[in-house]
């Protein structure tokens, strides 16, 4: 076989996590493919040297101009490719001159107003990404919850959705923190004291606003118990400039001392921090998989999160749901895991076992049938 994977947005969160981890495993599995990953040289990075059957192919980087446009269709022909794999939800018309496949992480650009647009761009949004949904061969979701939101939205057959779960990039799974580990996090970020921890994107679906708030409340709770004086909370996501809300919120909640935004850390300093922390928080309103509490989960940190879309799926048992639109029902969970020390030990036992479930090489196994399926036809 040959097949292109488009990987202009592999440096961006989310799309860009899957894309890597996705091609590290096609590499370890798959040496028989001529695999011609299109997108802008010297982007590979961390998942380099691959293969010889992996070609990197320069590509316009933007993937909806004229140019991208007409580009597209003669580097697919050139290379007489069998498949186009694009690893993330596209809408503007492509020129795609062979059966392709395509990856549907949510659809919280639908389902949420997350920008701006008029009514008519929202509605040529919808028609053009229903029928690049309804002209694919086959459509990868990395949840349940992603497949029945795509039958639901789009009317898409549940026979040409194929279930494929996300997993754990590696270095989530290097064991628990050393004492070099833990004086990296003092002398860089000055981090000696307990703390909760939320890391992730900064968006409104993310809610942010309430872990806040809820902190803000398990405070005072805590003051009453005389439990835990200098508990902090660090947010780990955007740069906290774009989100004066927040800050807003902070303020409001009259946590200013005990709340820290670091904004992005690289992943082996963010592992350290899931490590550390007493409770990883995450009562996101809407997740097409989710994988900061599995991240969490696979050092052992308890986990109160939402107990809405793909979540329940993700985590099962091994964390304390919680409606995310209830301040004071985050807030009991948090201080019941903080201080229940039974309740700790089950969940960070759960923990682990429920991260180990989920595999990228099982992940890409599947993901390879269906390619072969795909071309065969």
């Amino acid at each position: 076989m040959r097949i292109a994977i488009d990987i202009r947005r592999i440096n961006e969160f989310g799309v860009g996590t899957y894309t890597r981890n996705a091609i590290r495993s096609l590499a370890r599995l798959d040496h028989g493919t001529e695999y011609f990953l299109l997108g802008i040289p010297g982007r590979l990075g961390e998942i380099e040297p691959l293969p010889p059957n992996f070609i990197t192919v320069p590509t316009h980087p933007n993937d909806f101009s004229l140019n991208s446009y007409l580009e597209l269709h003669r580097i697919l022909k050139s290379h007489r490719c069998d498949l186009l794999h694009v690893p993330h939800l596209f809408w503007k018309p492509q020129a795609i001159p062979c059966p392709y496949v395509v990856t549907v992480h949510d659809l919280l650009d639908h389902l949420y107003r997350v920008n701006s647009a008029s009514s008519v761009q929202r509605w040529l949004h919808f028609r053009f990404t229903r029928r690049v949904l309804h002209s694919a061969a086959r459509i990868f979701a990395v949840s349940n919850f992603s497949k029945q939101d795509t039958q639901r939205v789009f009317r898409v057959p549940g026979d040409k959705i194929e279930v494929i779960y996300n997993a754990l990039d590696d270095r989530f799974r290097l064991g628990h923190a050393t004492d070099t580990d833990r004086k990296l996090i003092a002398e860089r970020y000055q981090v000696t004291y307990p703390f909760l921890l939320y890391a992730g994107r900064i968006s409104p679906h993310k809610n942010v606003v309430r872990i806040i708030e809820a902190f803000s409340a398990l405070k005072a709770e805590l003051k009453k118990d005389g439990r835990y004086p200098d508990l902090k909370l660090i947010i780990i996501g955007d740069e906290l400039a774009k989100h004066p809300d927040l800050r807003r919120a902070v303020i409001r909640s009259r946590v200013q001392n005990d709340v820290r935004f670091l904004g992005f850390v690289p992943i082996g300093v963010l592992r350290i921090f899931y490590d550390l922390a007493k409770i990883f928080v995450f009562p996101s309103l809407y997740e097409g998989f989710g994988l900061p509490p599995l991240e969490a989960m696979a050092h052992g940190t308890p986990v109160v999160t939402s107990n809405t879309s793909s979540i329940p799926e993700v985590v099962g048992d091994a964390a304390v749901m919680v409606n995310p639109e209830n301040v004071f029902e985050i807030m009991h969970a948090l201080h019941r895991v903080l201080l229940d020390q039974t309740v700790r030990d089950k969940l960070k036992a759960r923990g682990v076992l429920q991260a180990q479930r989920f595999s990228w090489d099982d992940s890409v196994r599947r993901m390879l049938t269906v390619y072969h399926e795909v071309v065969q036809r």
